[in-house]
């Protein structure tokens, strides 16, 4: 189910059941000749899809325009950079909006700069927009010291639980460390060009391998839809027992 195709009949039930709300933090950026601009967010975009073919869950719009950098390629190569501020700015907006709403299971799924589990400048983008968006609905809604207030008596017992307020929105990568340990995870190389073409063959043109060499893309040649398939599958197992 999408959001933006739900009426509010639907956000209701969704609201009752805790229905797990999925965002996908992507980017516009250069993946090198080979690779379609959007491979960040169609990869993420991609596995979202299949994990809705196995459990409940509402696709929210993808974010698309973010803090890619210009650490690839520099601003002539057709990667779009929003700066941090600004976009942790926006981001605040929408995670307020979804809070204020009754939406209180809420997970932004990202596969940009994520190796490792490596916290980089956009991922701490909607991190830090999440918790003062959380920090300021609550202080909104039960005042000023409710963490002191005697019905938080129970707060560390609830951490990392739905009751927890600091878990209504989650940040998650595509592949945690160790789905990434058991494939690979790189930049448009073997391992990401895989996925990609395992999701959306069409996103993924490796005569073009030619056009330009990079060191990242060199291993790209190896790249193959049975290897993206394995990377898919394990990212959906992970993402299906971490998106509840």
């Amino acid at each position: 189910m999408y959001l933006d195709k739900c009426f509010p009949r639907e956000l209701e039930e969704a609201k009752i059941n805790n229905t797990p709300v999925v965002i996908v933090g992507g980017t516009v950026e250069y993946h090198g000749p080979h690779c379609a601009y959007g491979c960040d967010t169609l990869v993420a975009q991609g596995l979202l899809e299949k994990l809705a073919e196995r459990k409940n869950l509402i696709i929210a719009p993808s974010v698309s325009y973010s803090p890619s950098s210009y650490a690839v390629g520099d601003a002539t190569t057709g990667t779009v950079h929003v700066r941090e501020n600004a976009f942790e700015e926006y981001l605040y907006y929408v995670f307020f909006s979804m809070l204020s709403s009754g939406l209180k299971n809420v997970y932004v799924l990202i596969h940009h700069q994520f190796e490792q589990g490596s916290l980089m400048p956009m991922t701490l983008s909607y991190m830090k927009a999440a918790k003062r968006a959380t920090m300021e609905y609550l202080e909104q809604t039960l005042g000023q010291g409710w963490w002191g207030s005697e019905s938080f008596s129970d707060y560390y017992s609830n951490l990392g639980g739905g009751s927890d307020p600091f878990s209504w929105i989650k940040v998650i990568p595509t592949m945690s460390p160790e789905v990434q340990n058991a494939t690979g995870y790189d930049h448009a190389g073997k391992f990401e060009s895989s996925i990609l073409m395992a999701l959306y063959p069409e996103a993924v043109k490796l005569e073009r391998l030619g056009d330009k060499k990079h060191w990242f893309t060199v291993s790209a040649a190896e790249a193959n839809p049975e290897l993206g398939k394995k990377m898919v599958d394990l990212s959906l197992d992970y993402l299906e027992k971490t998106i509840v």
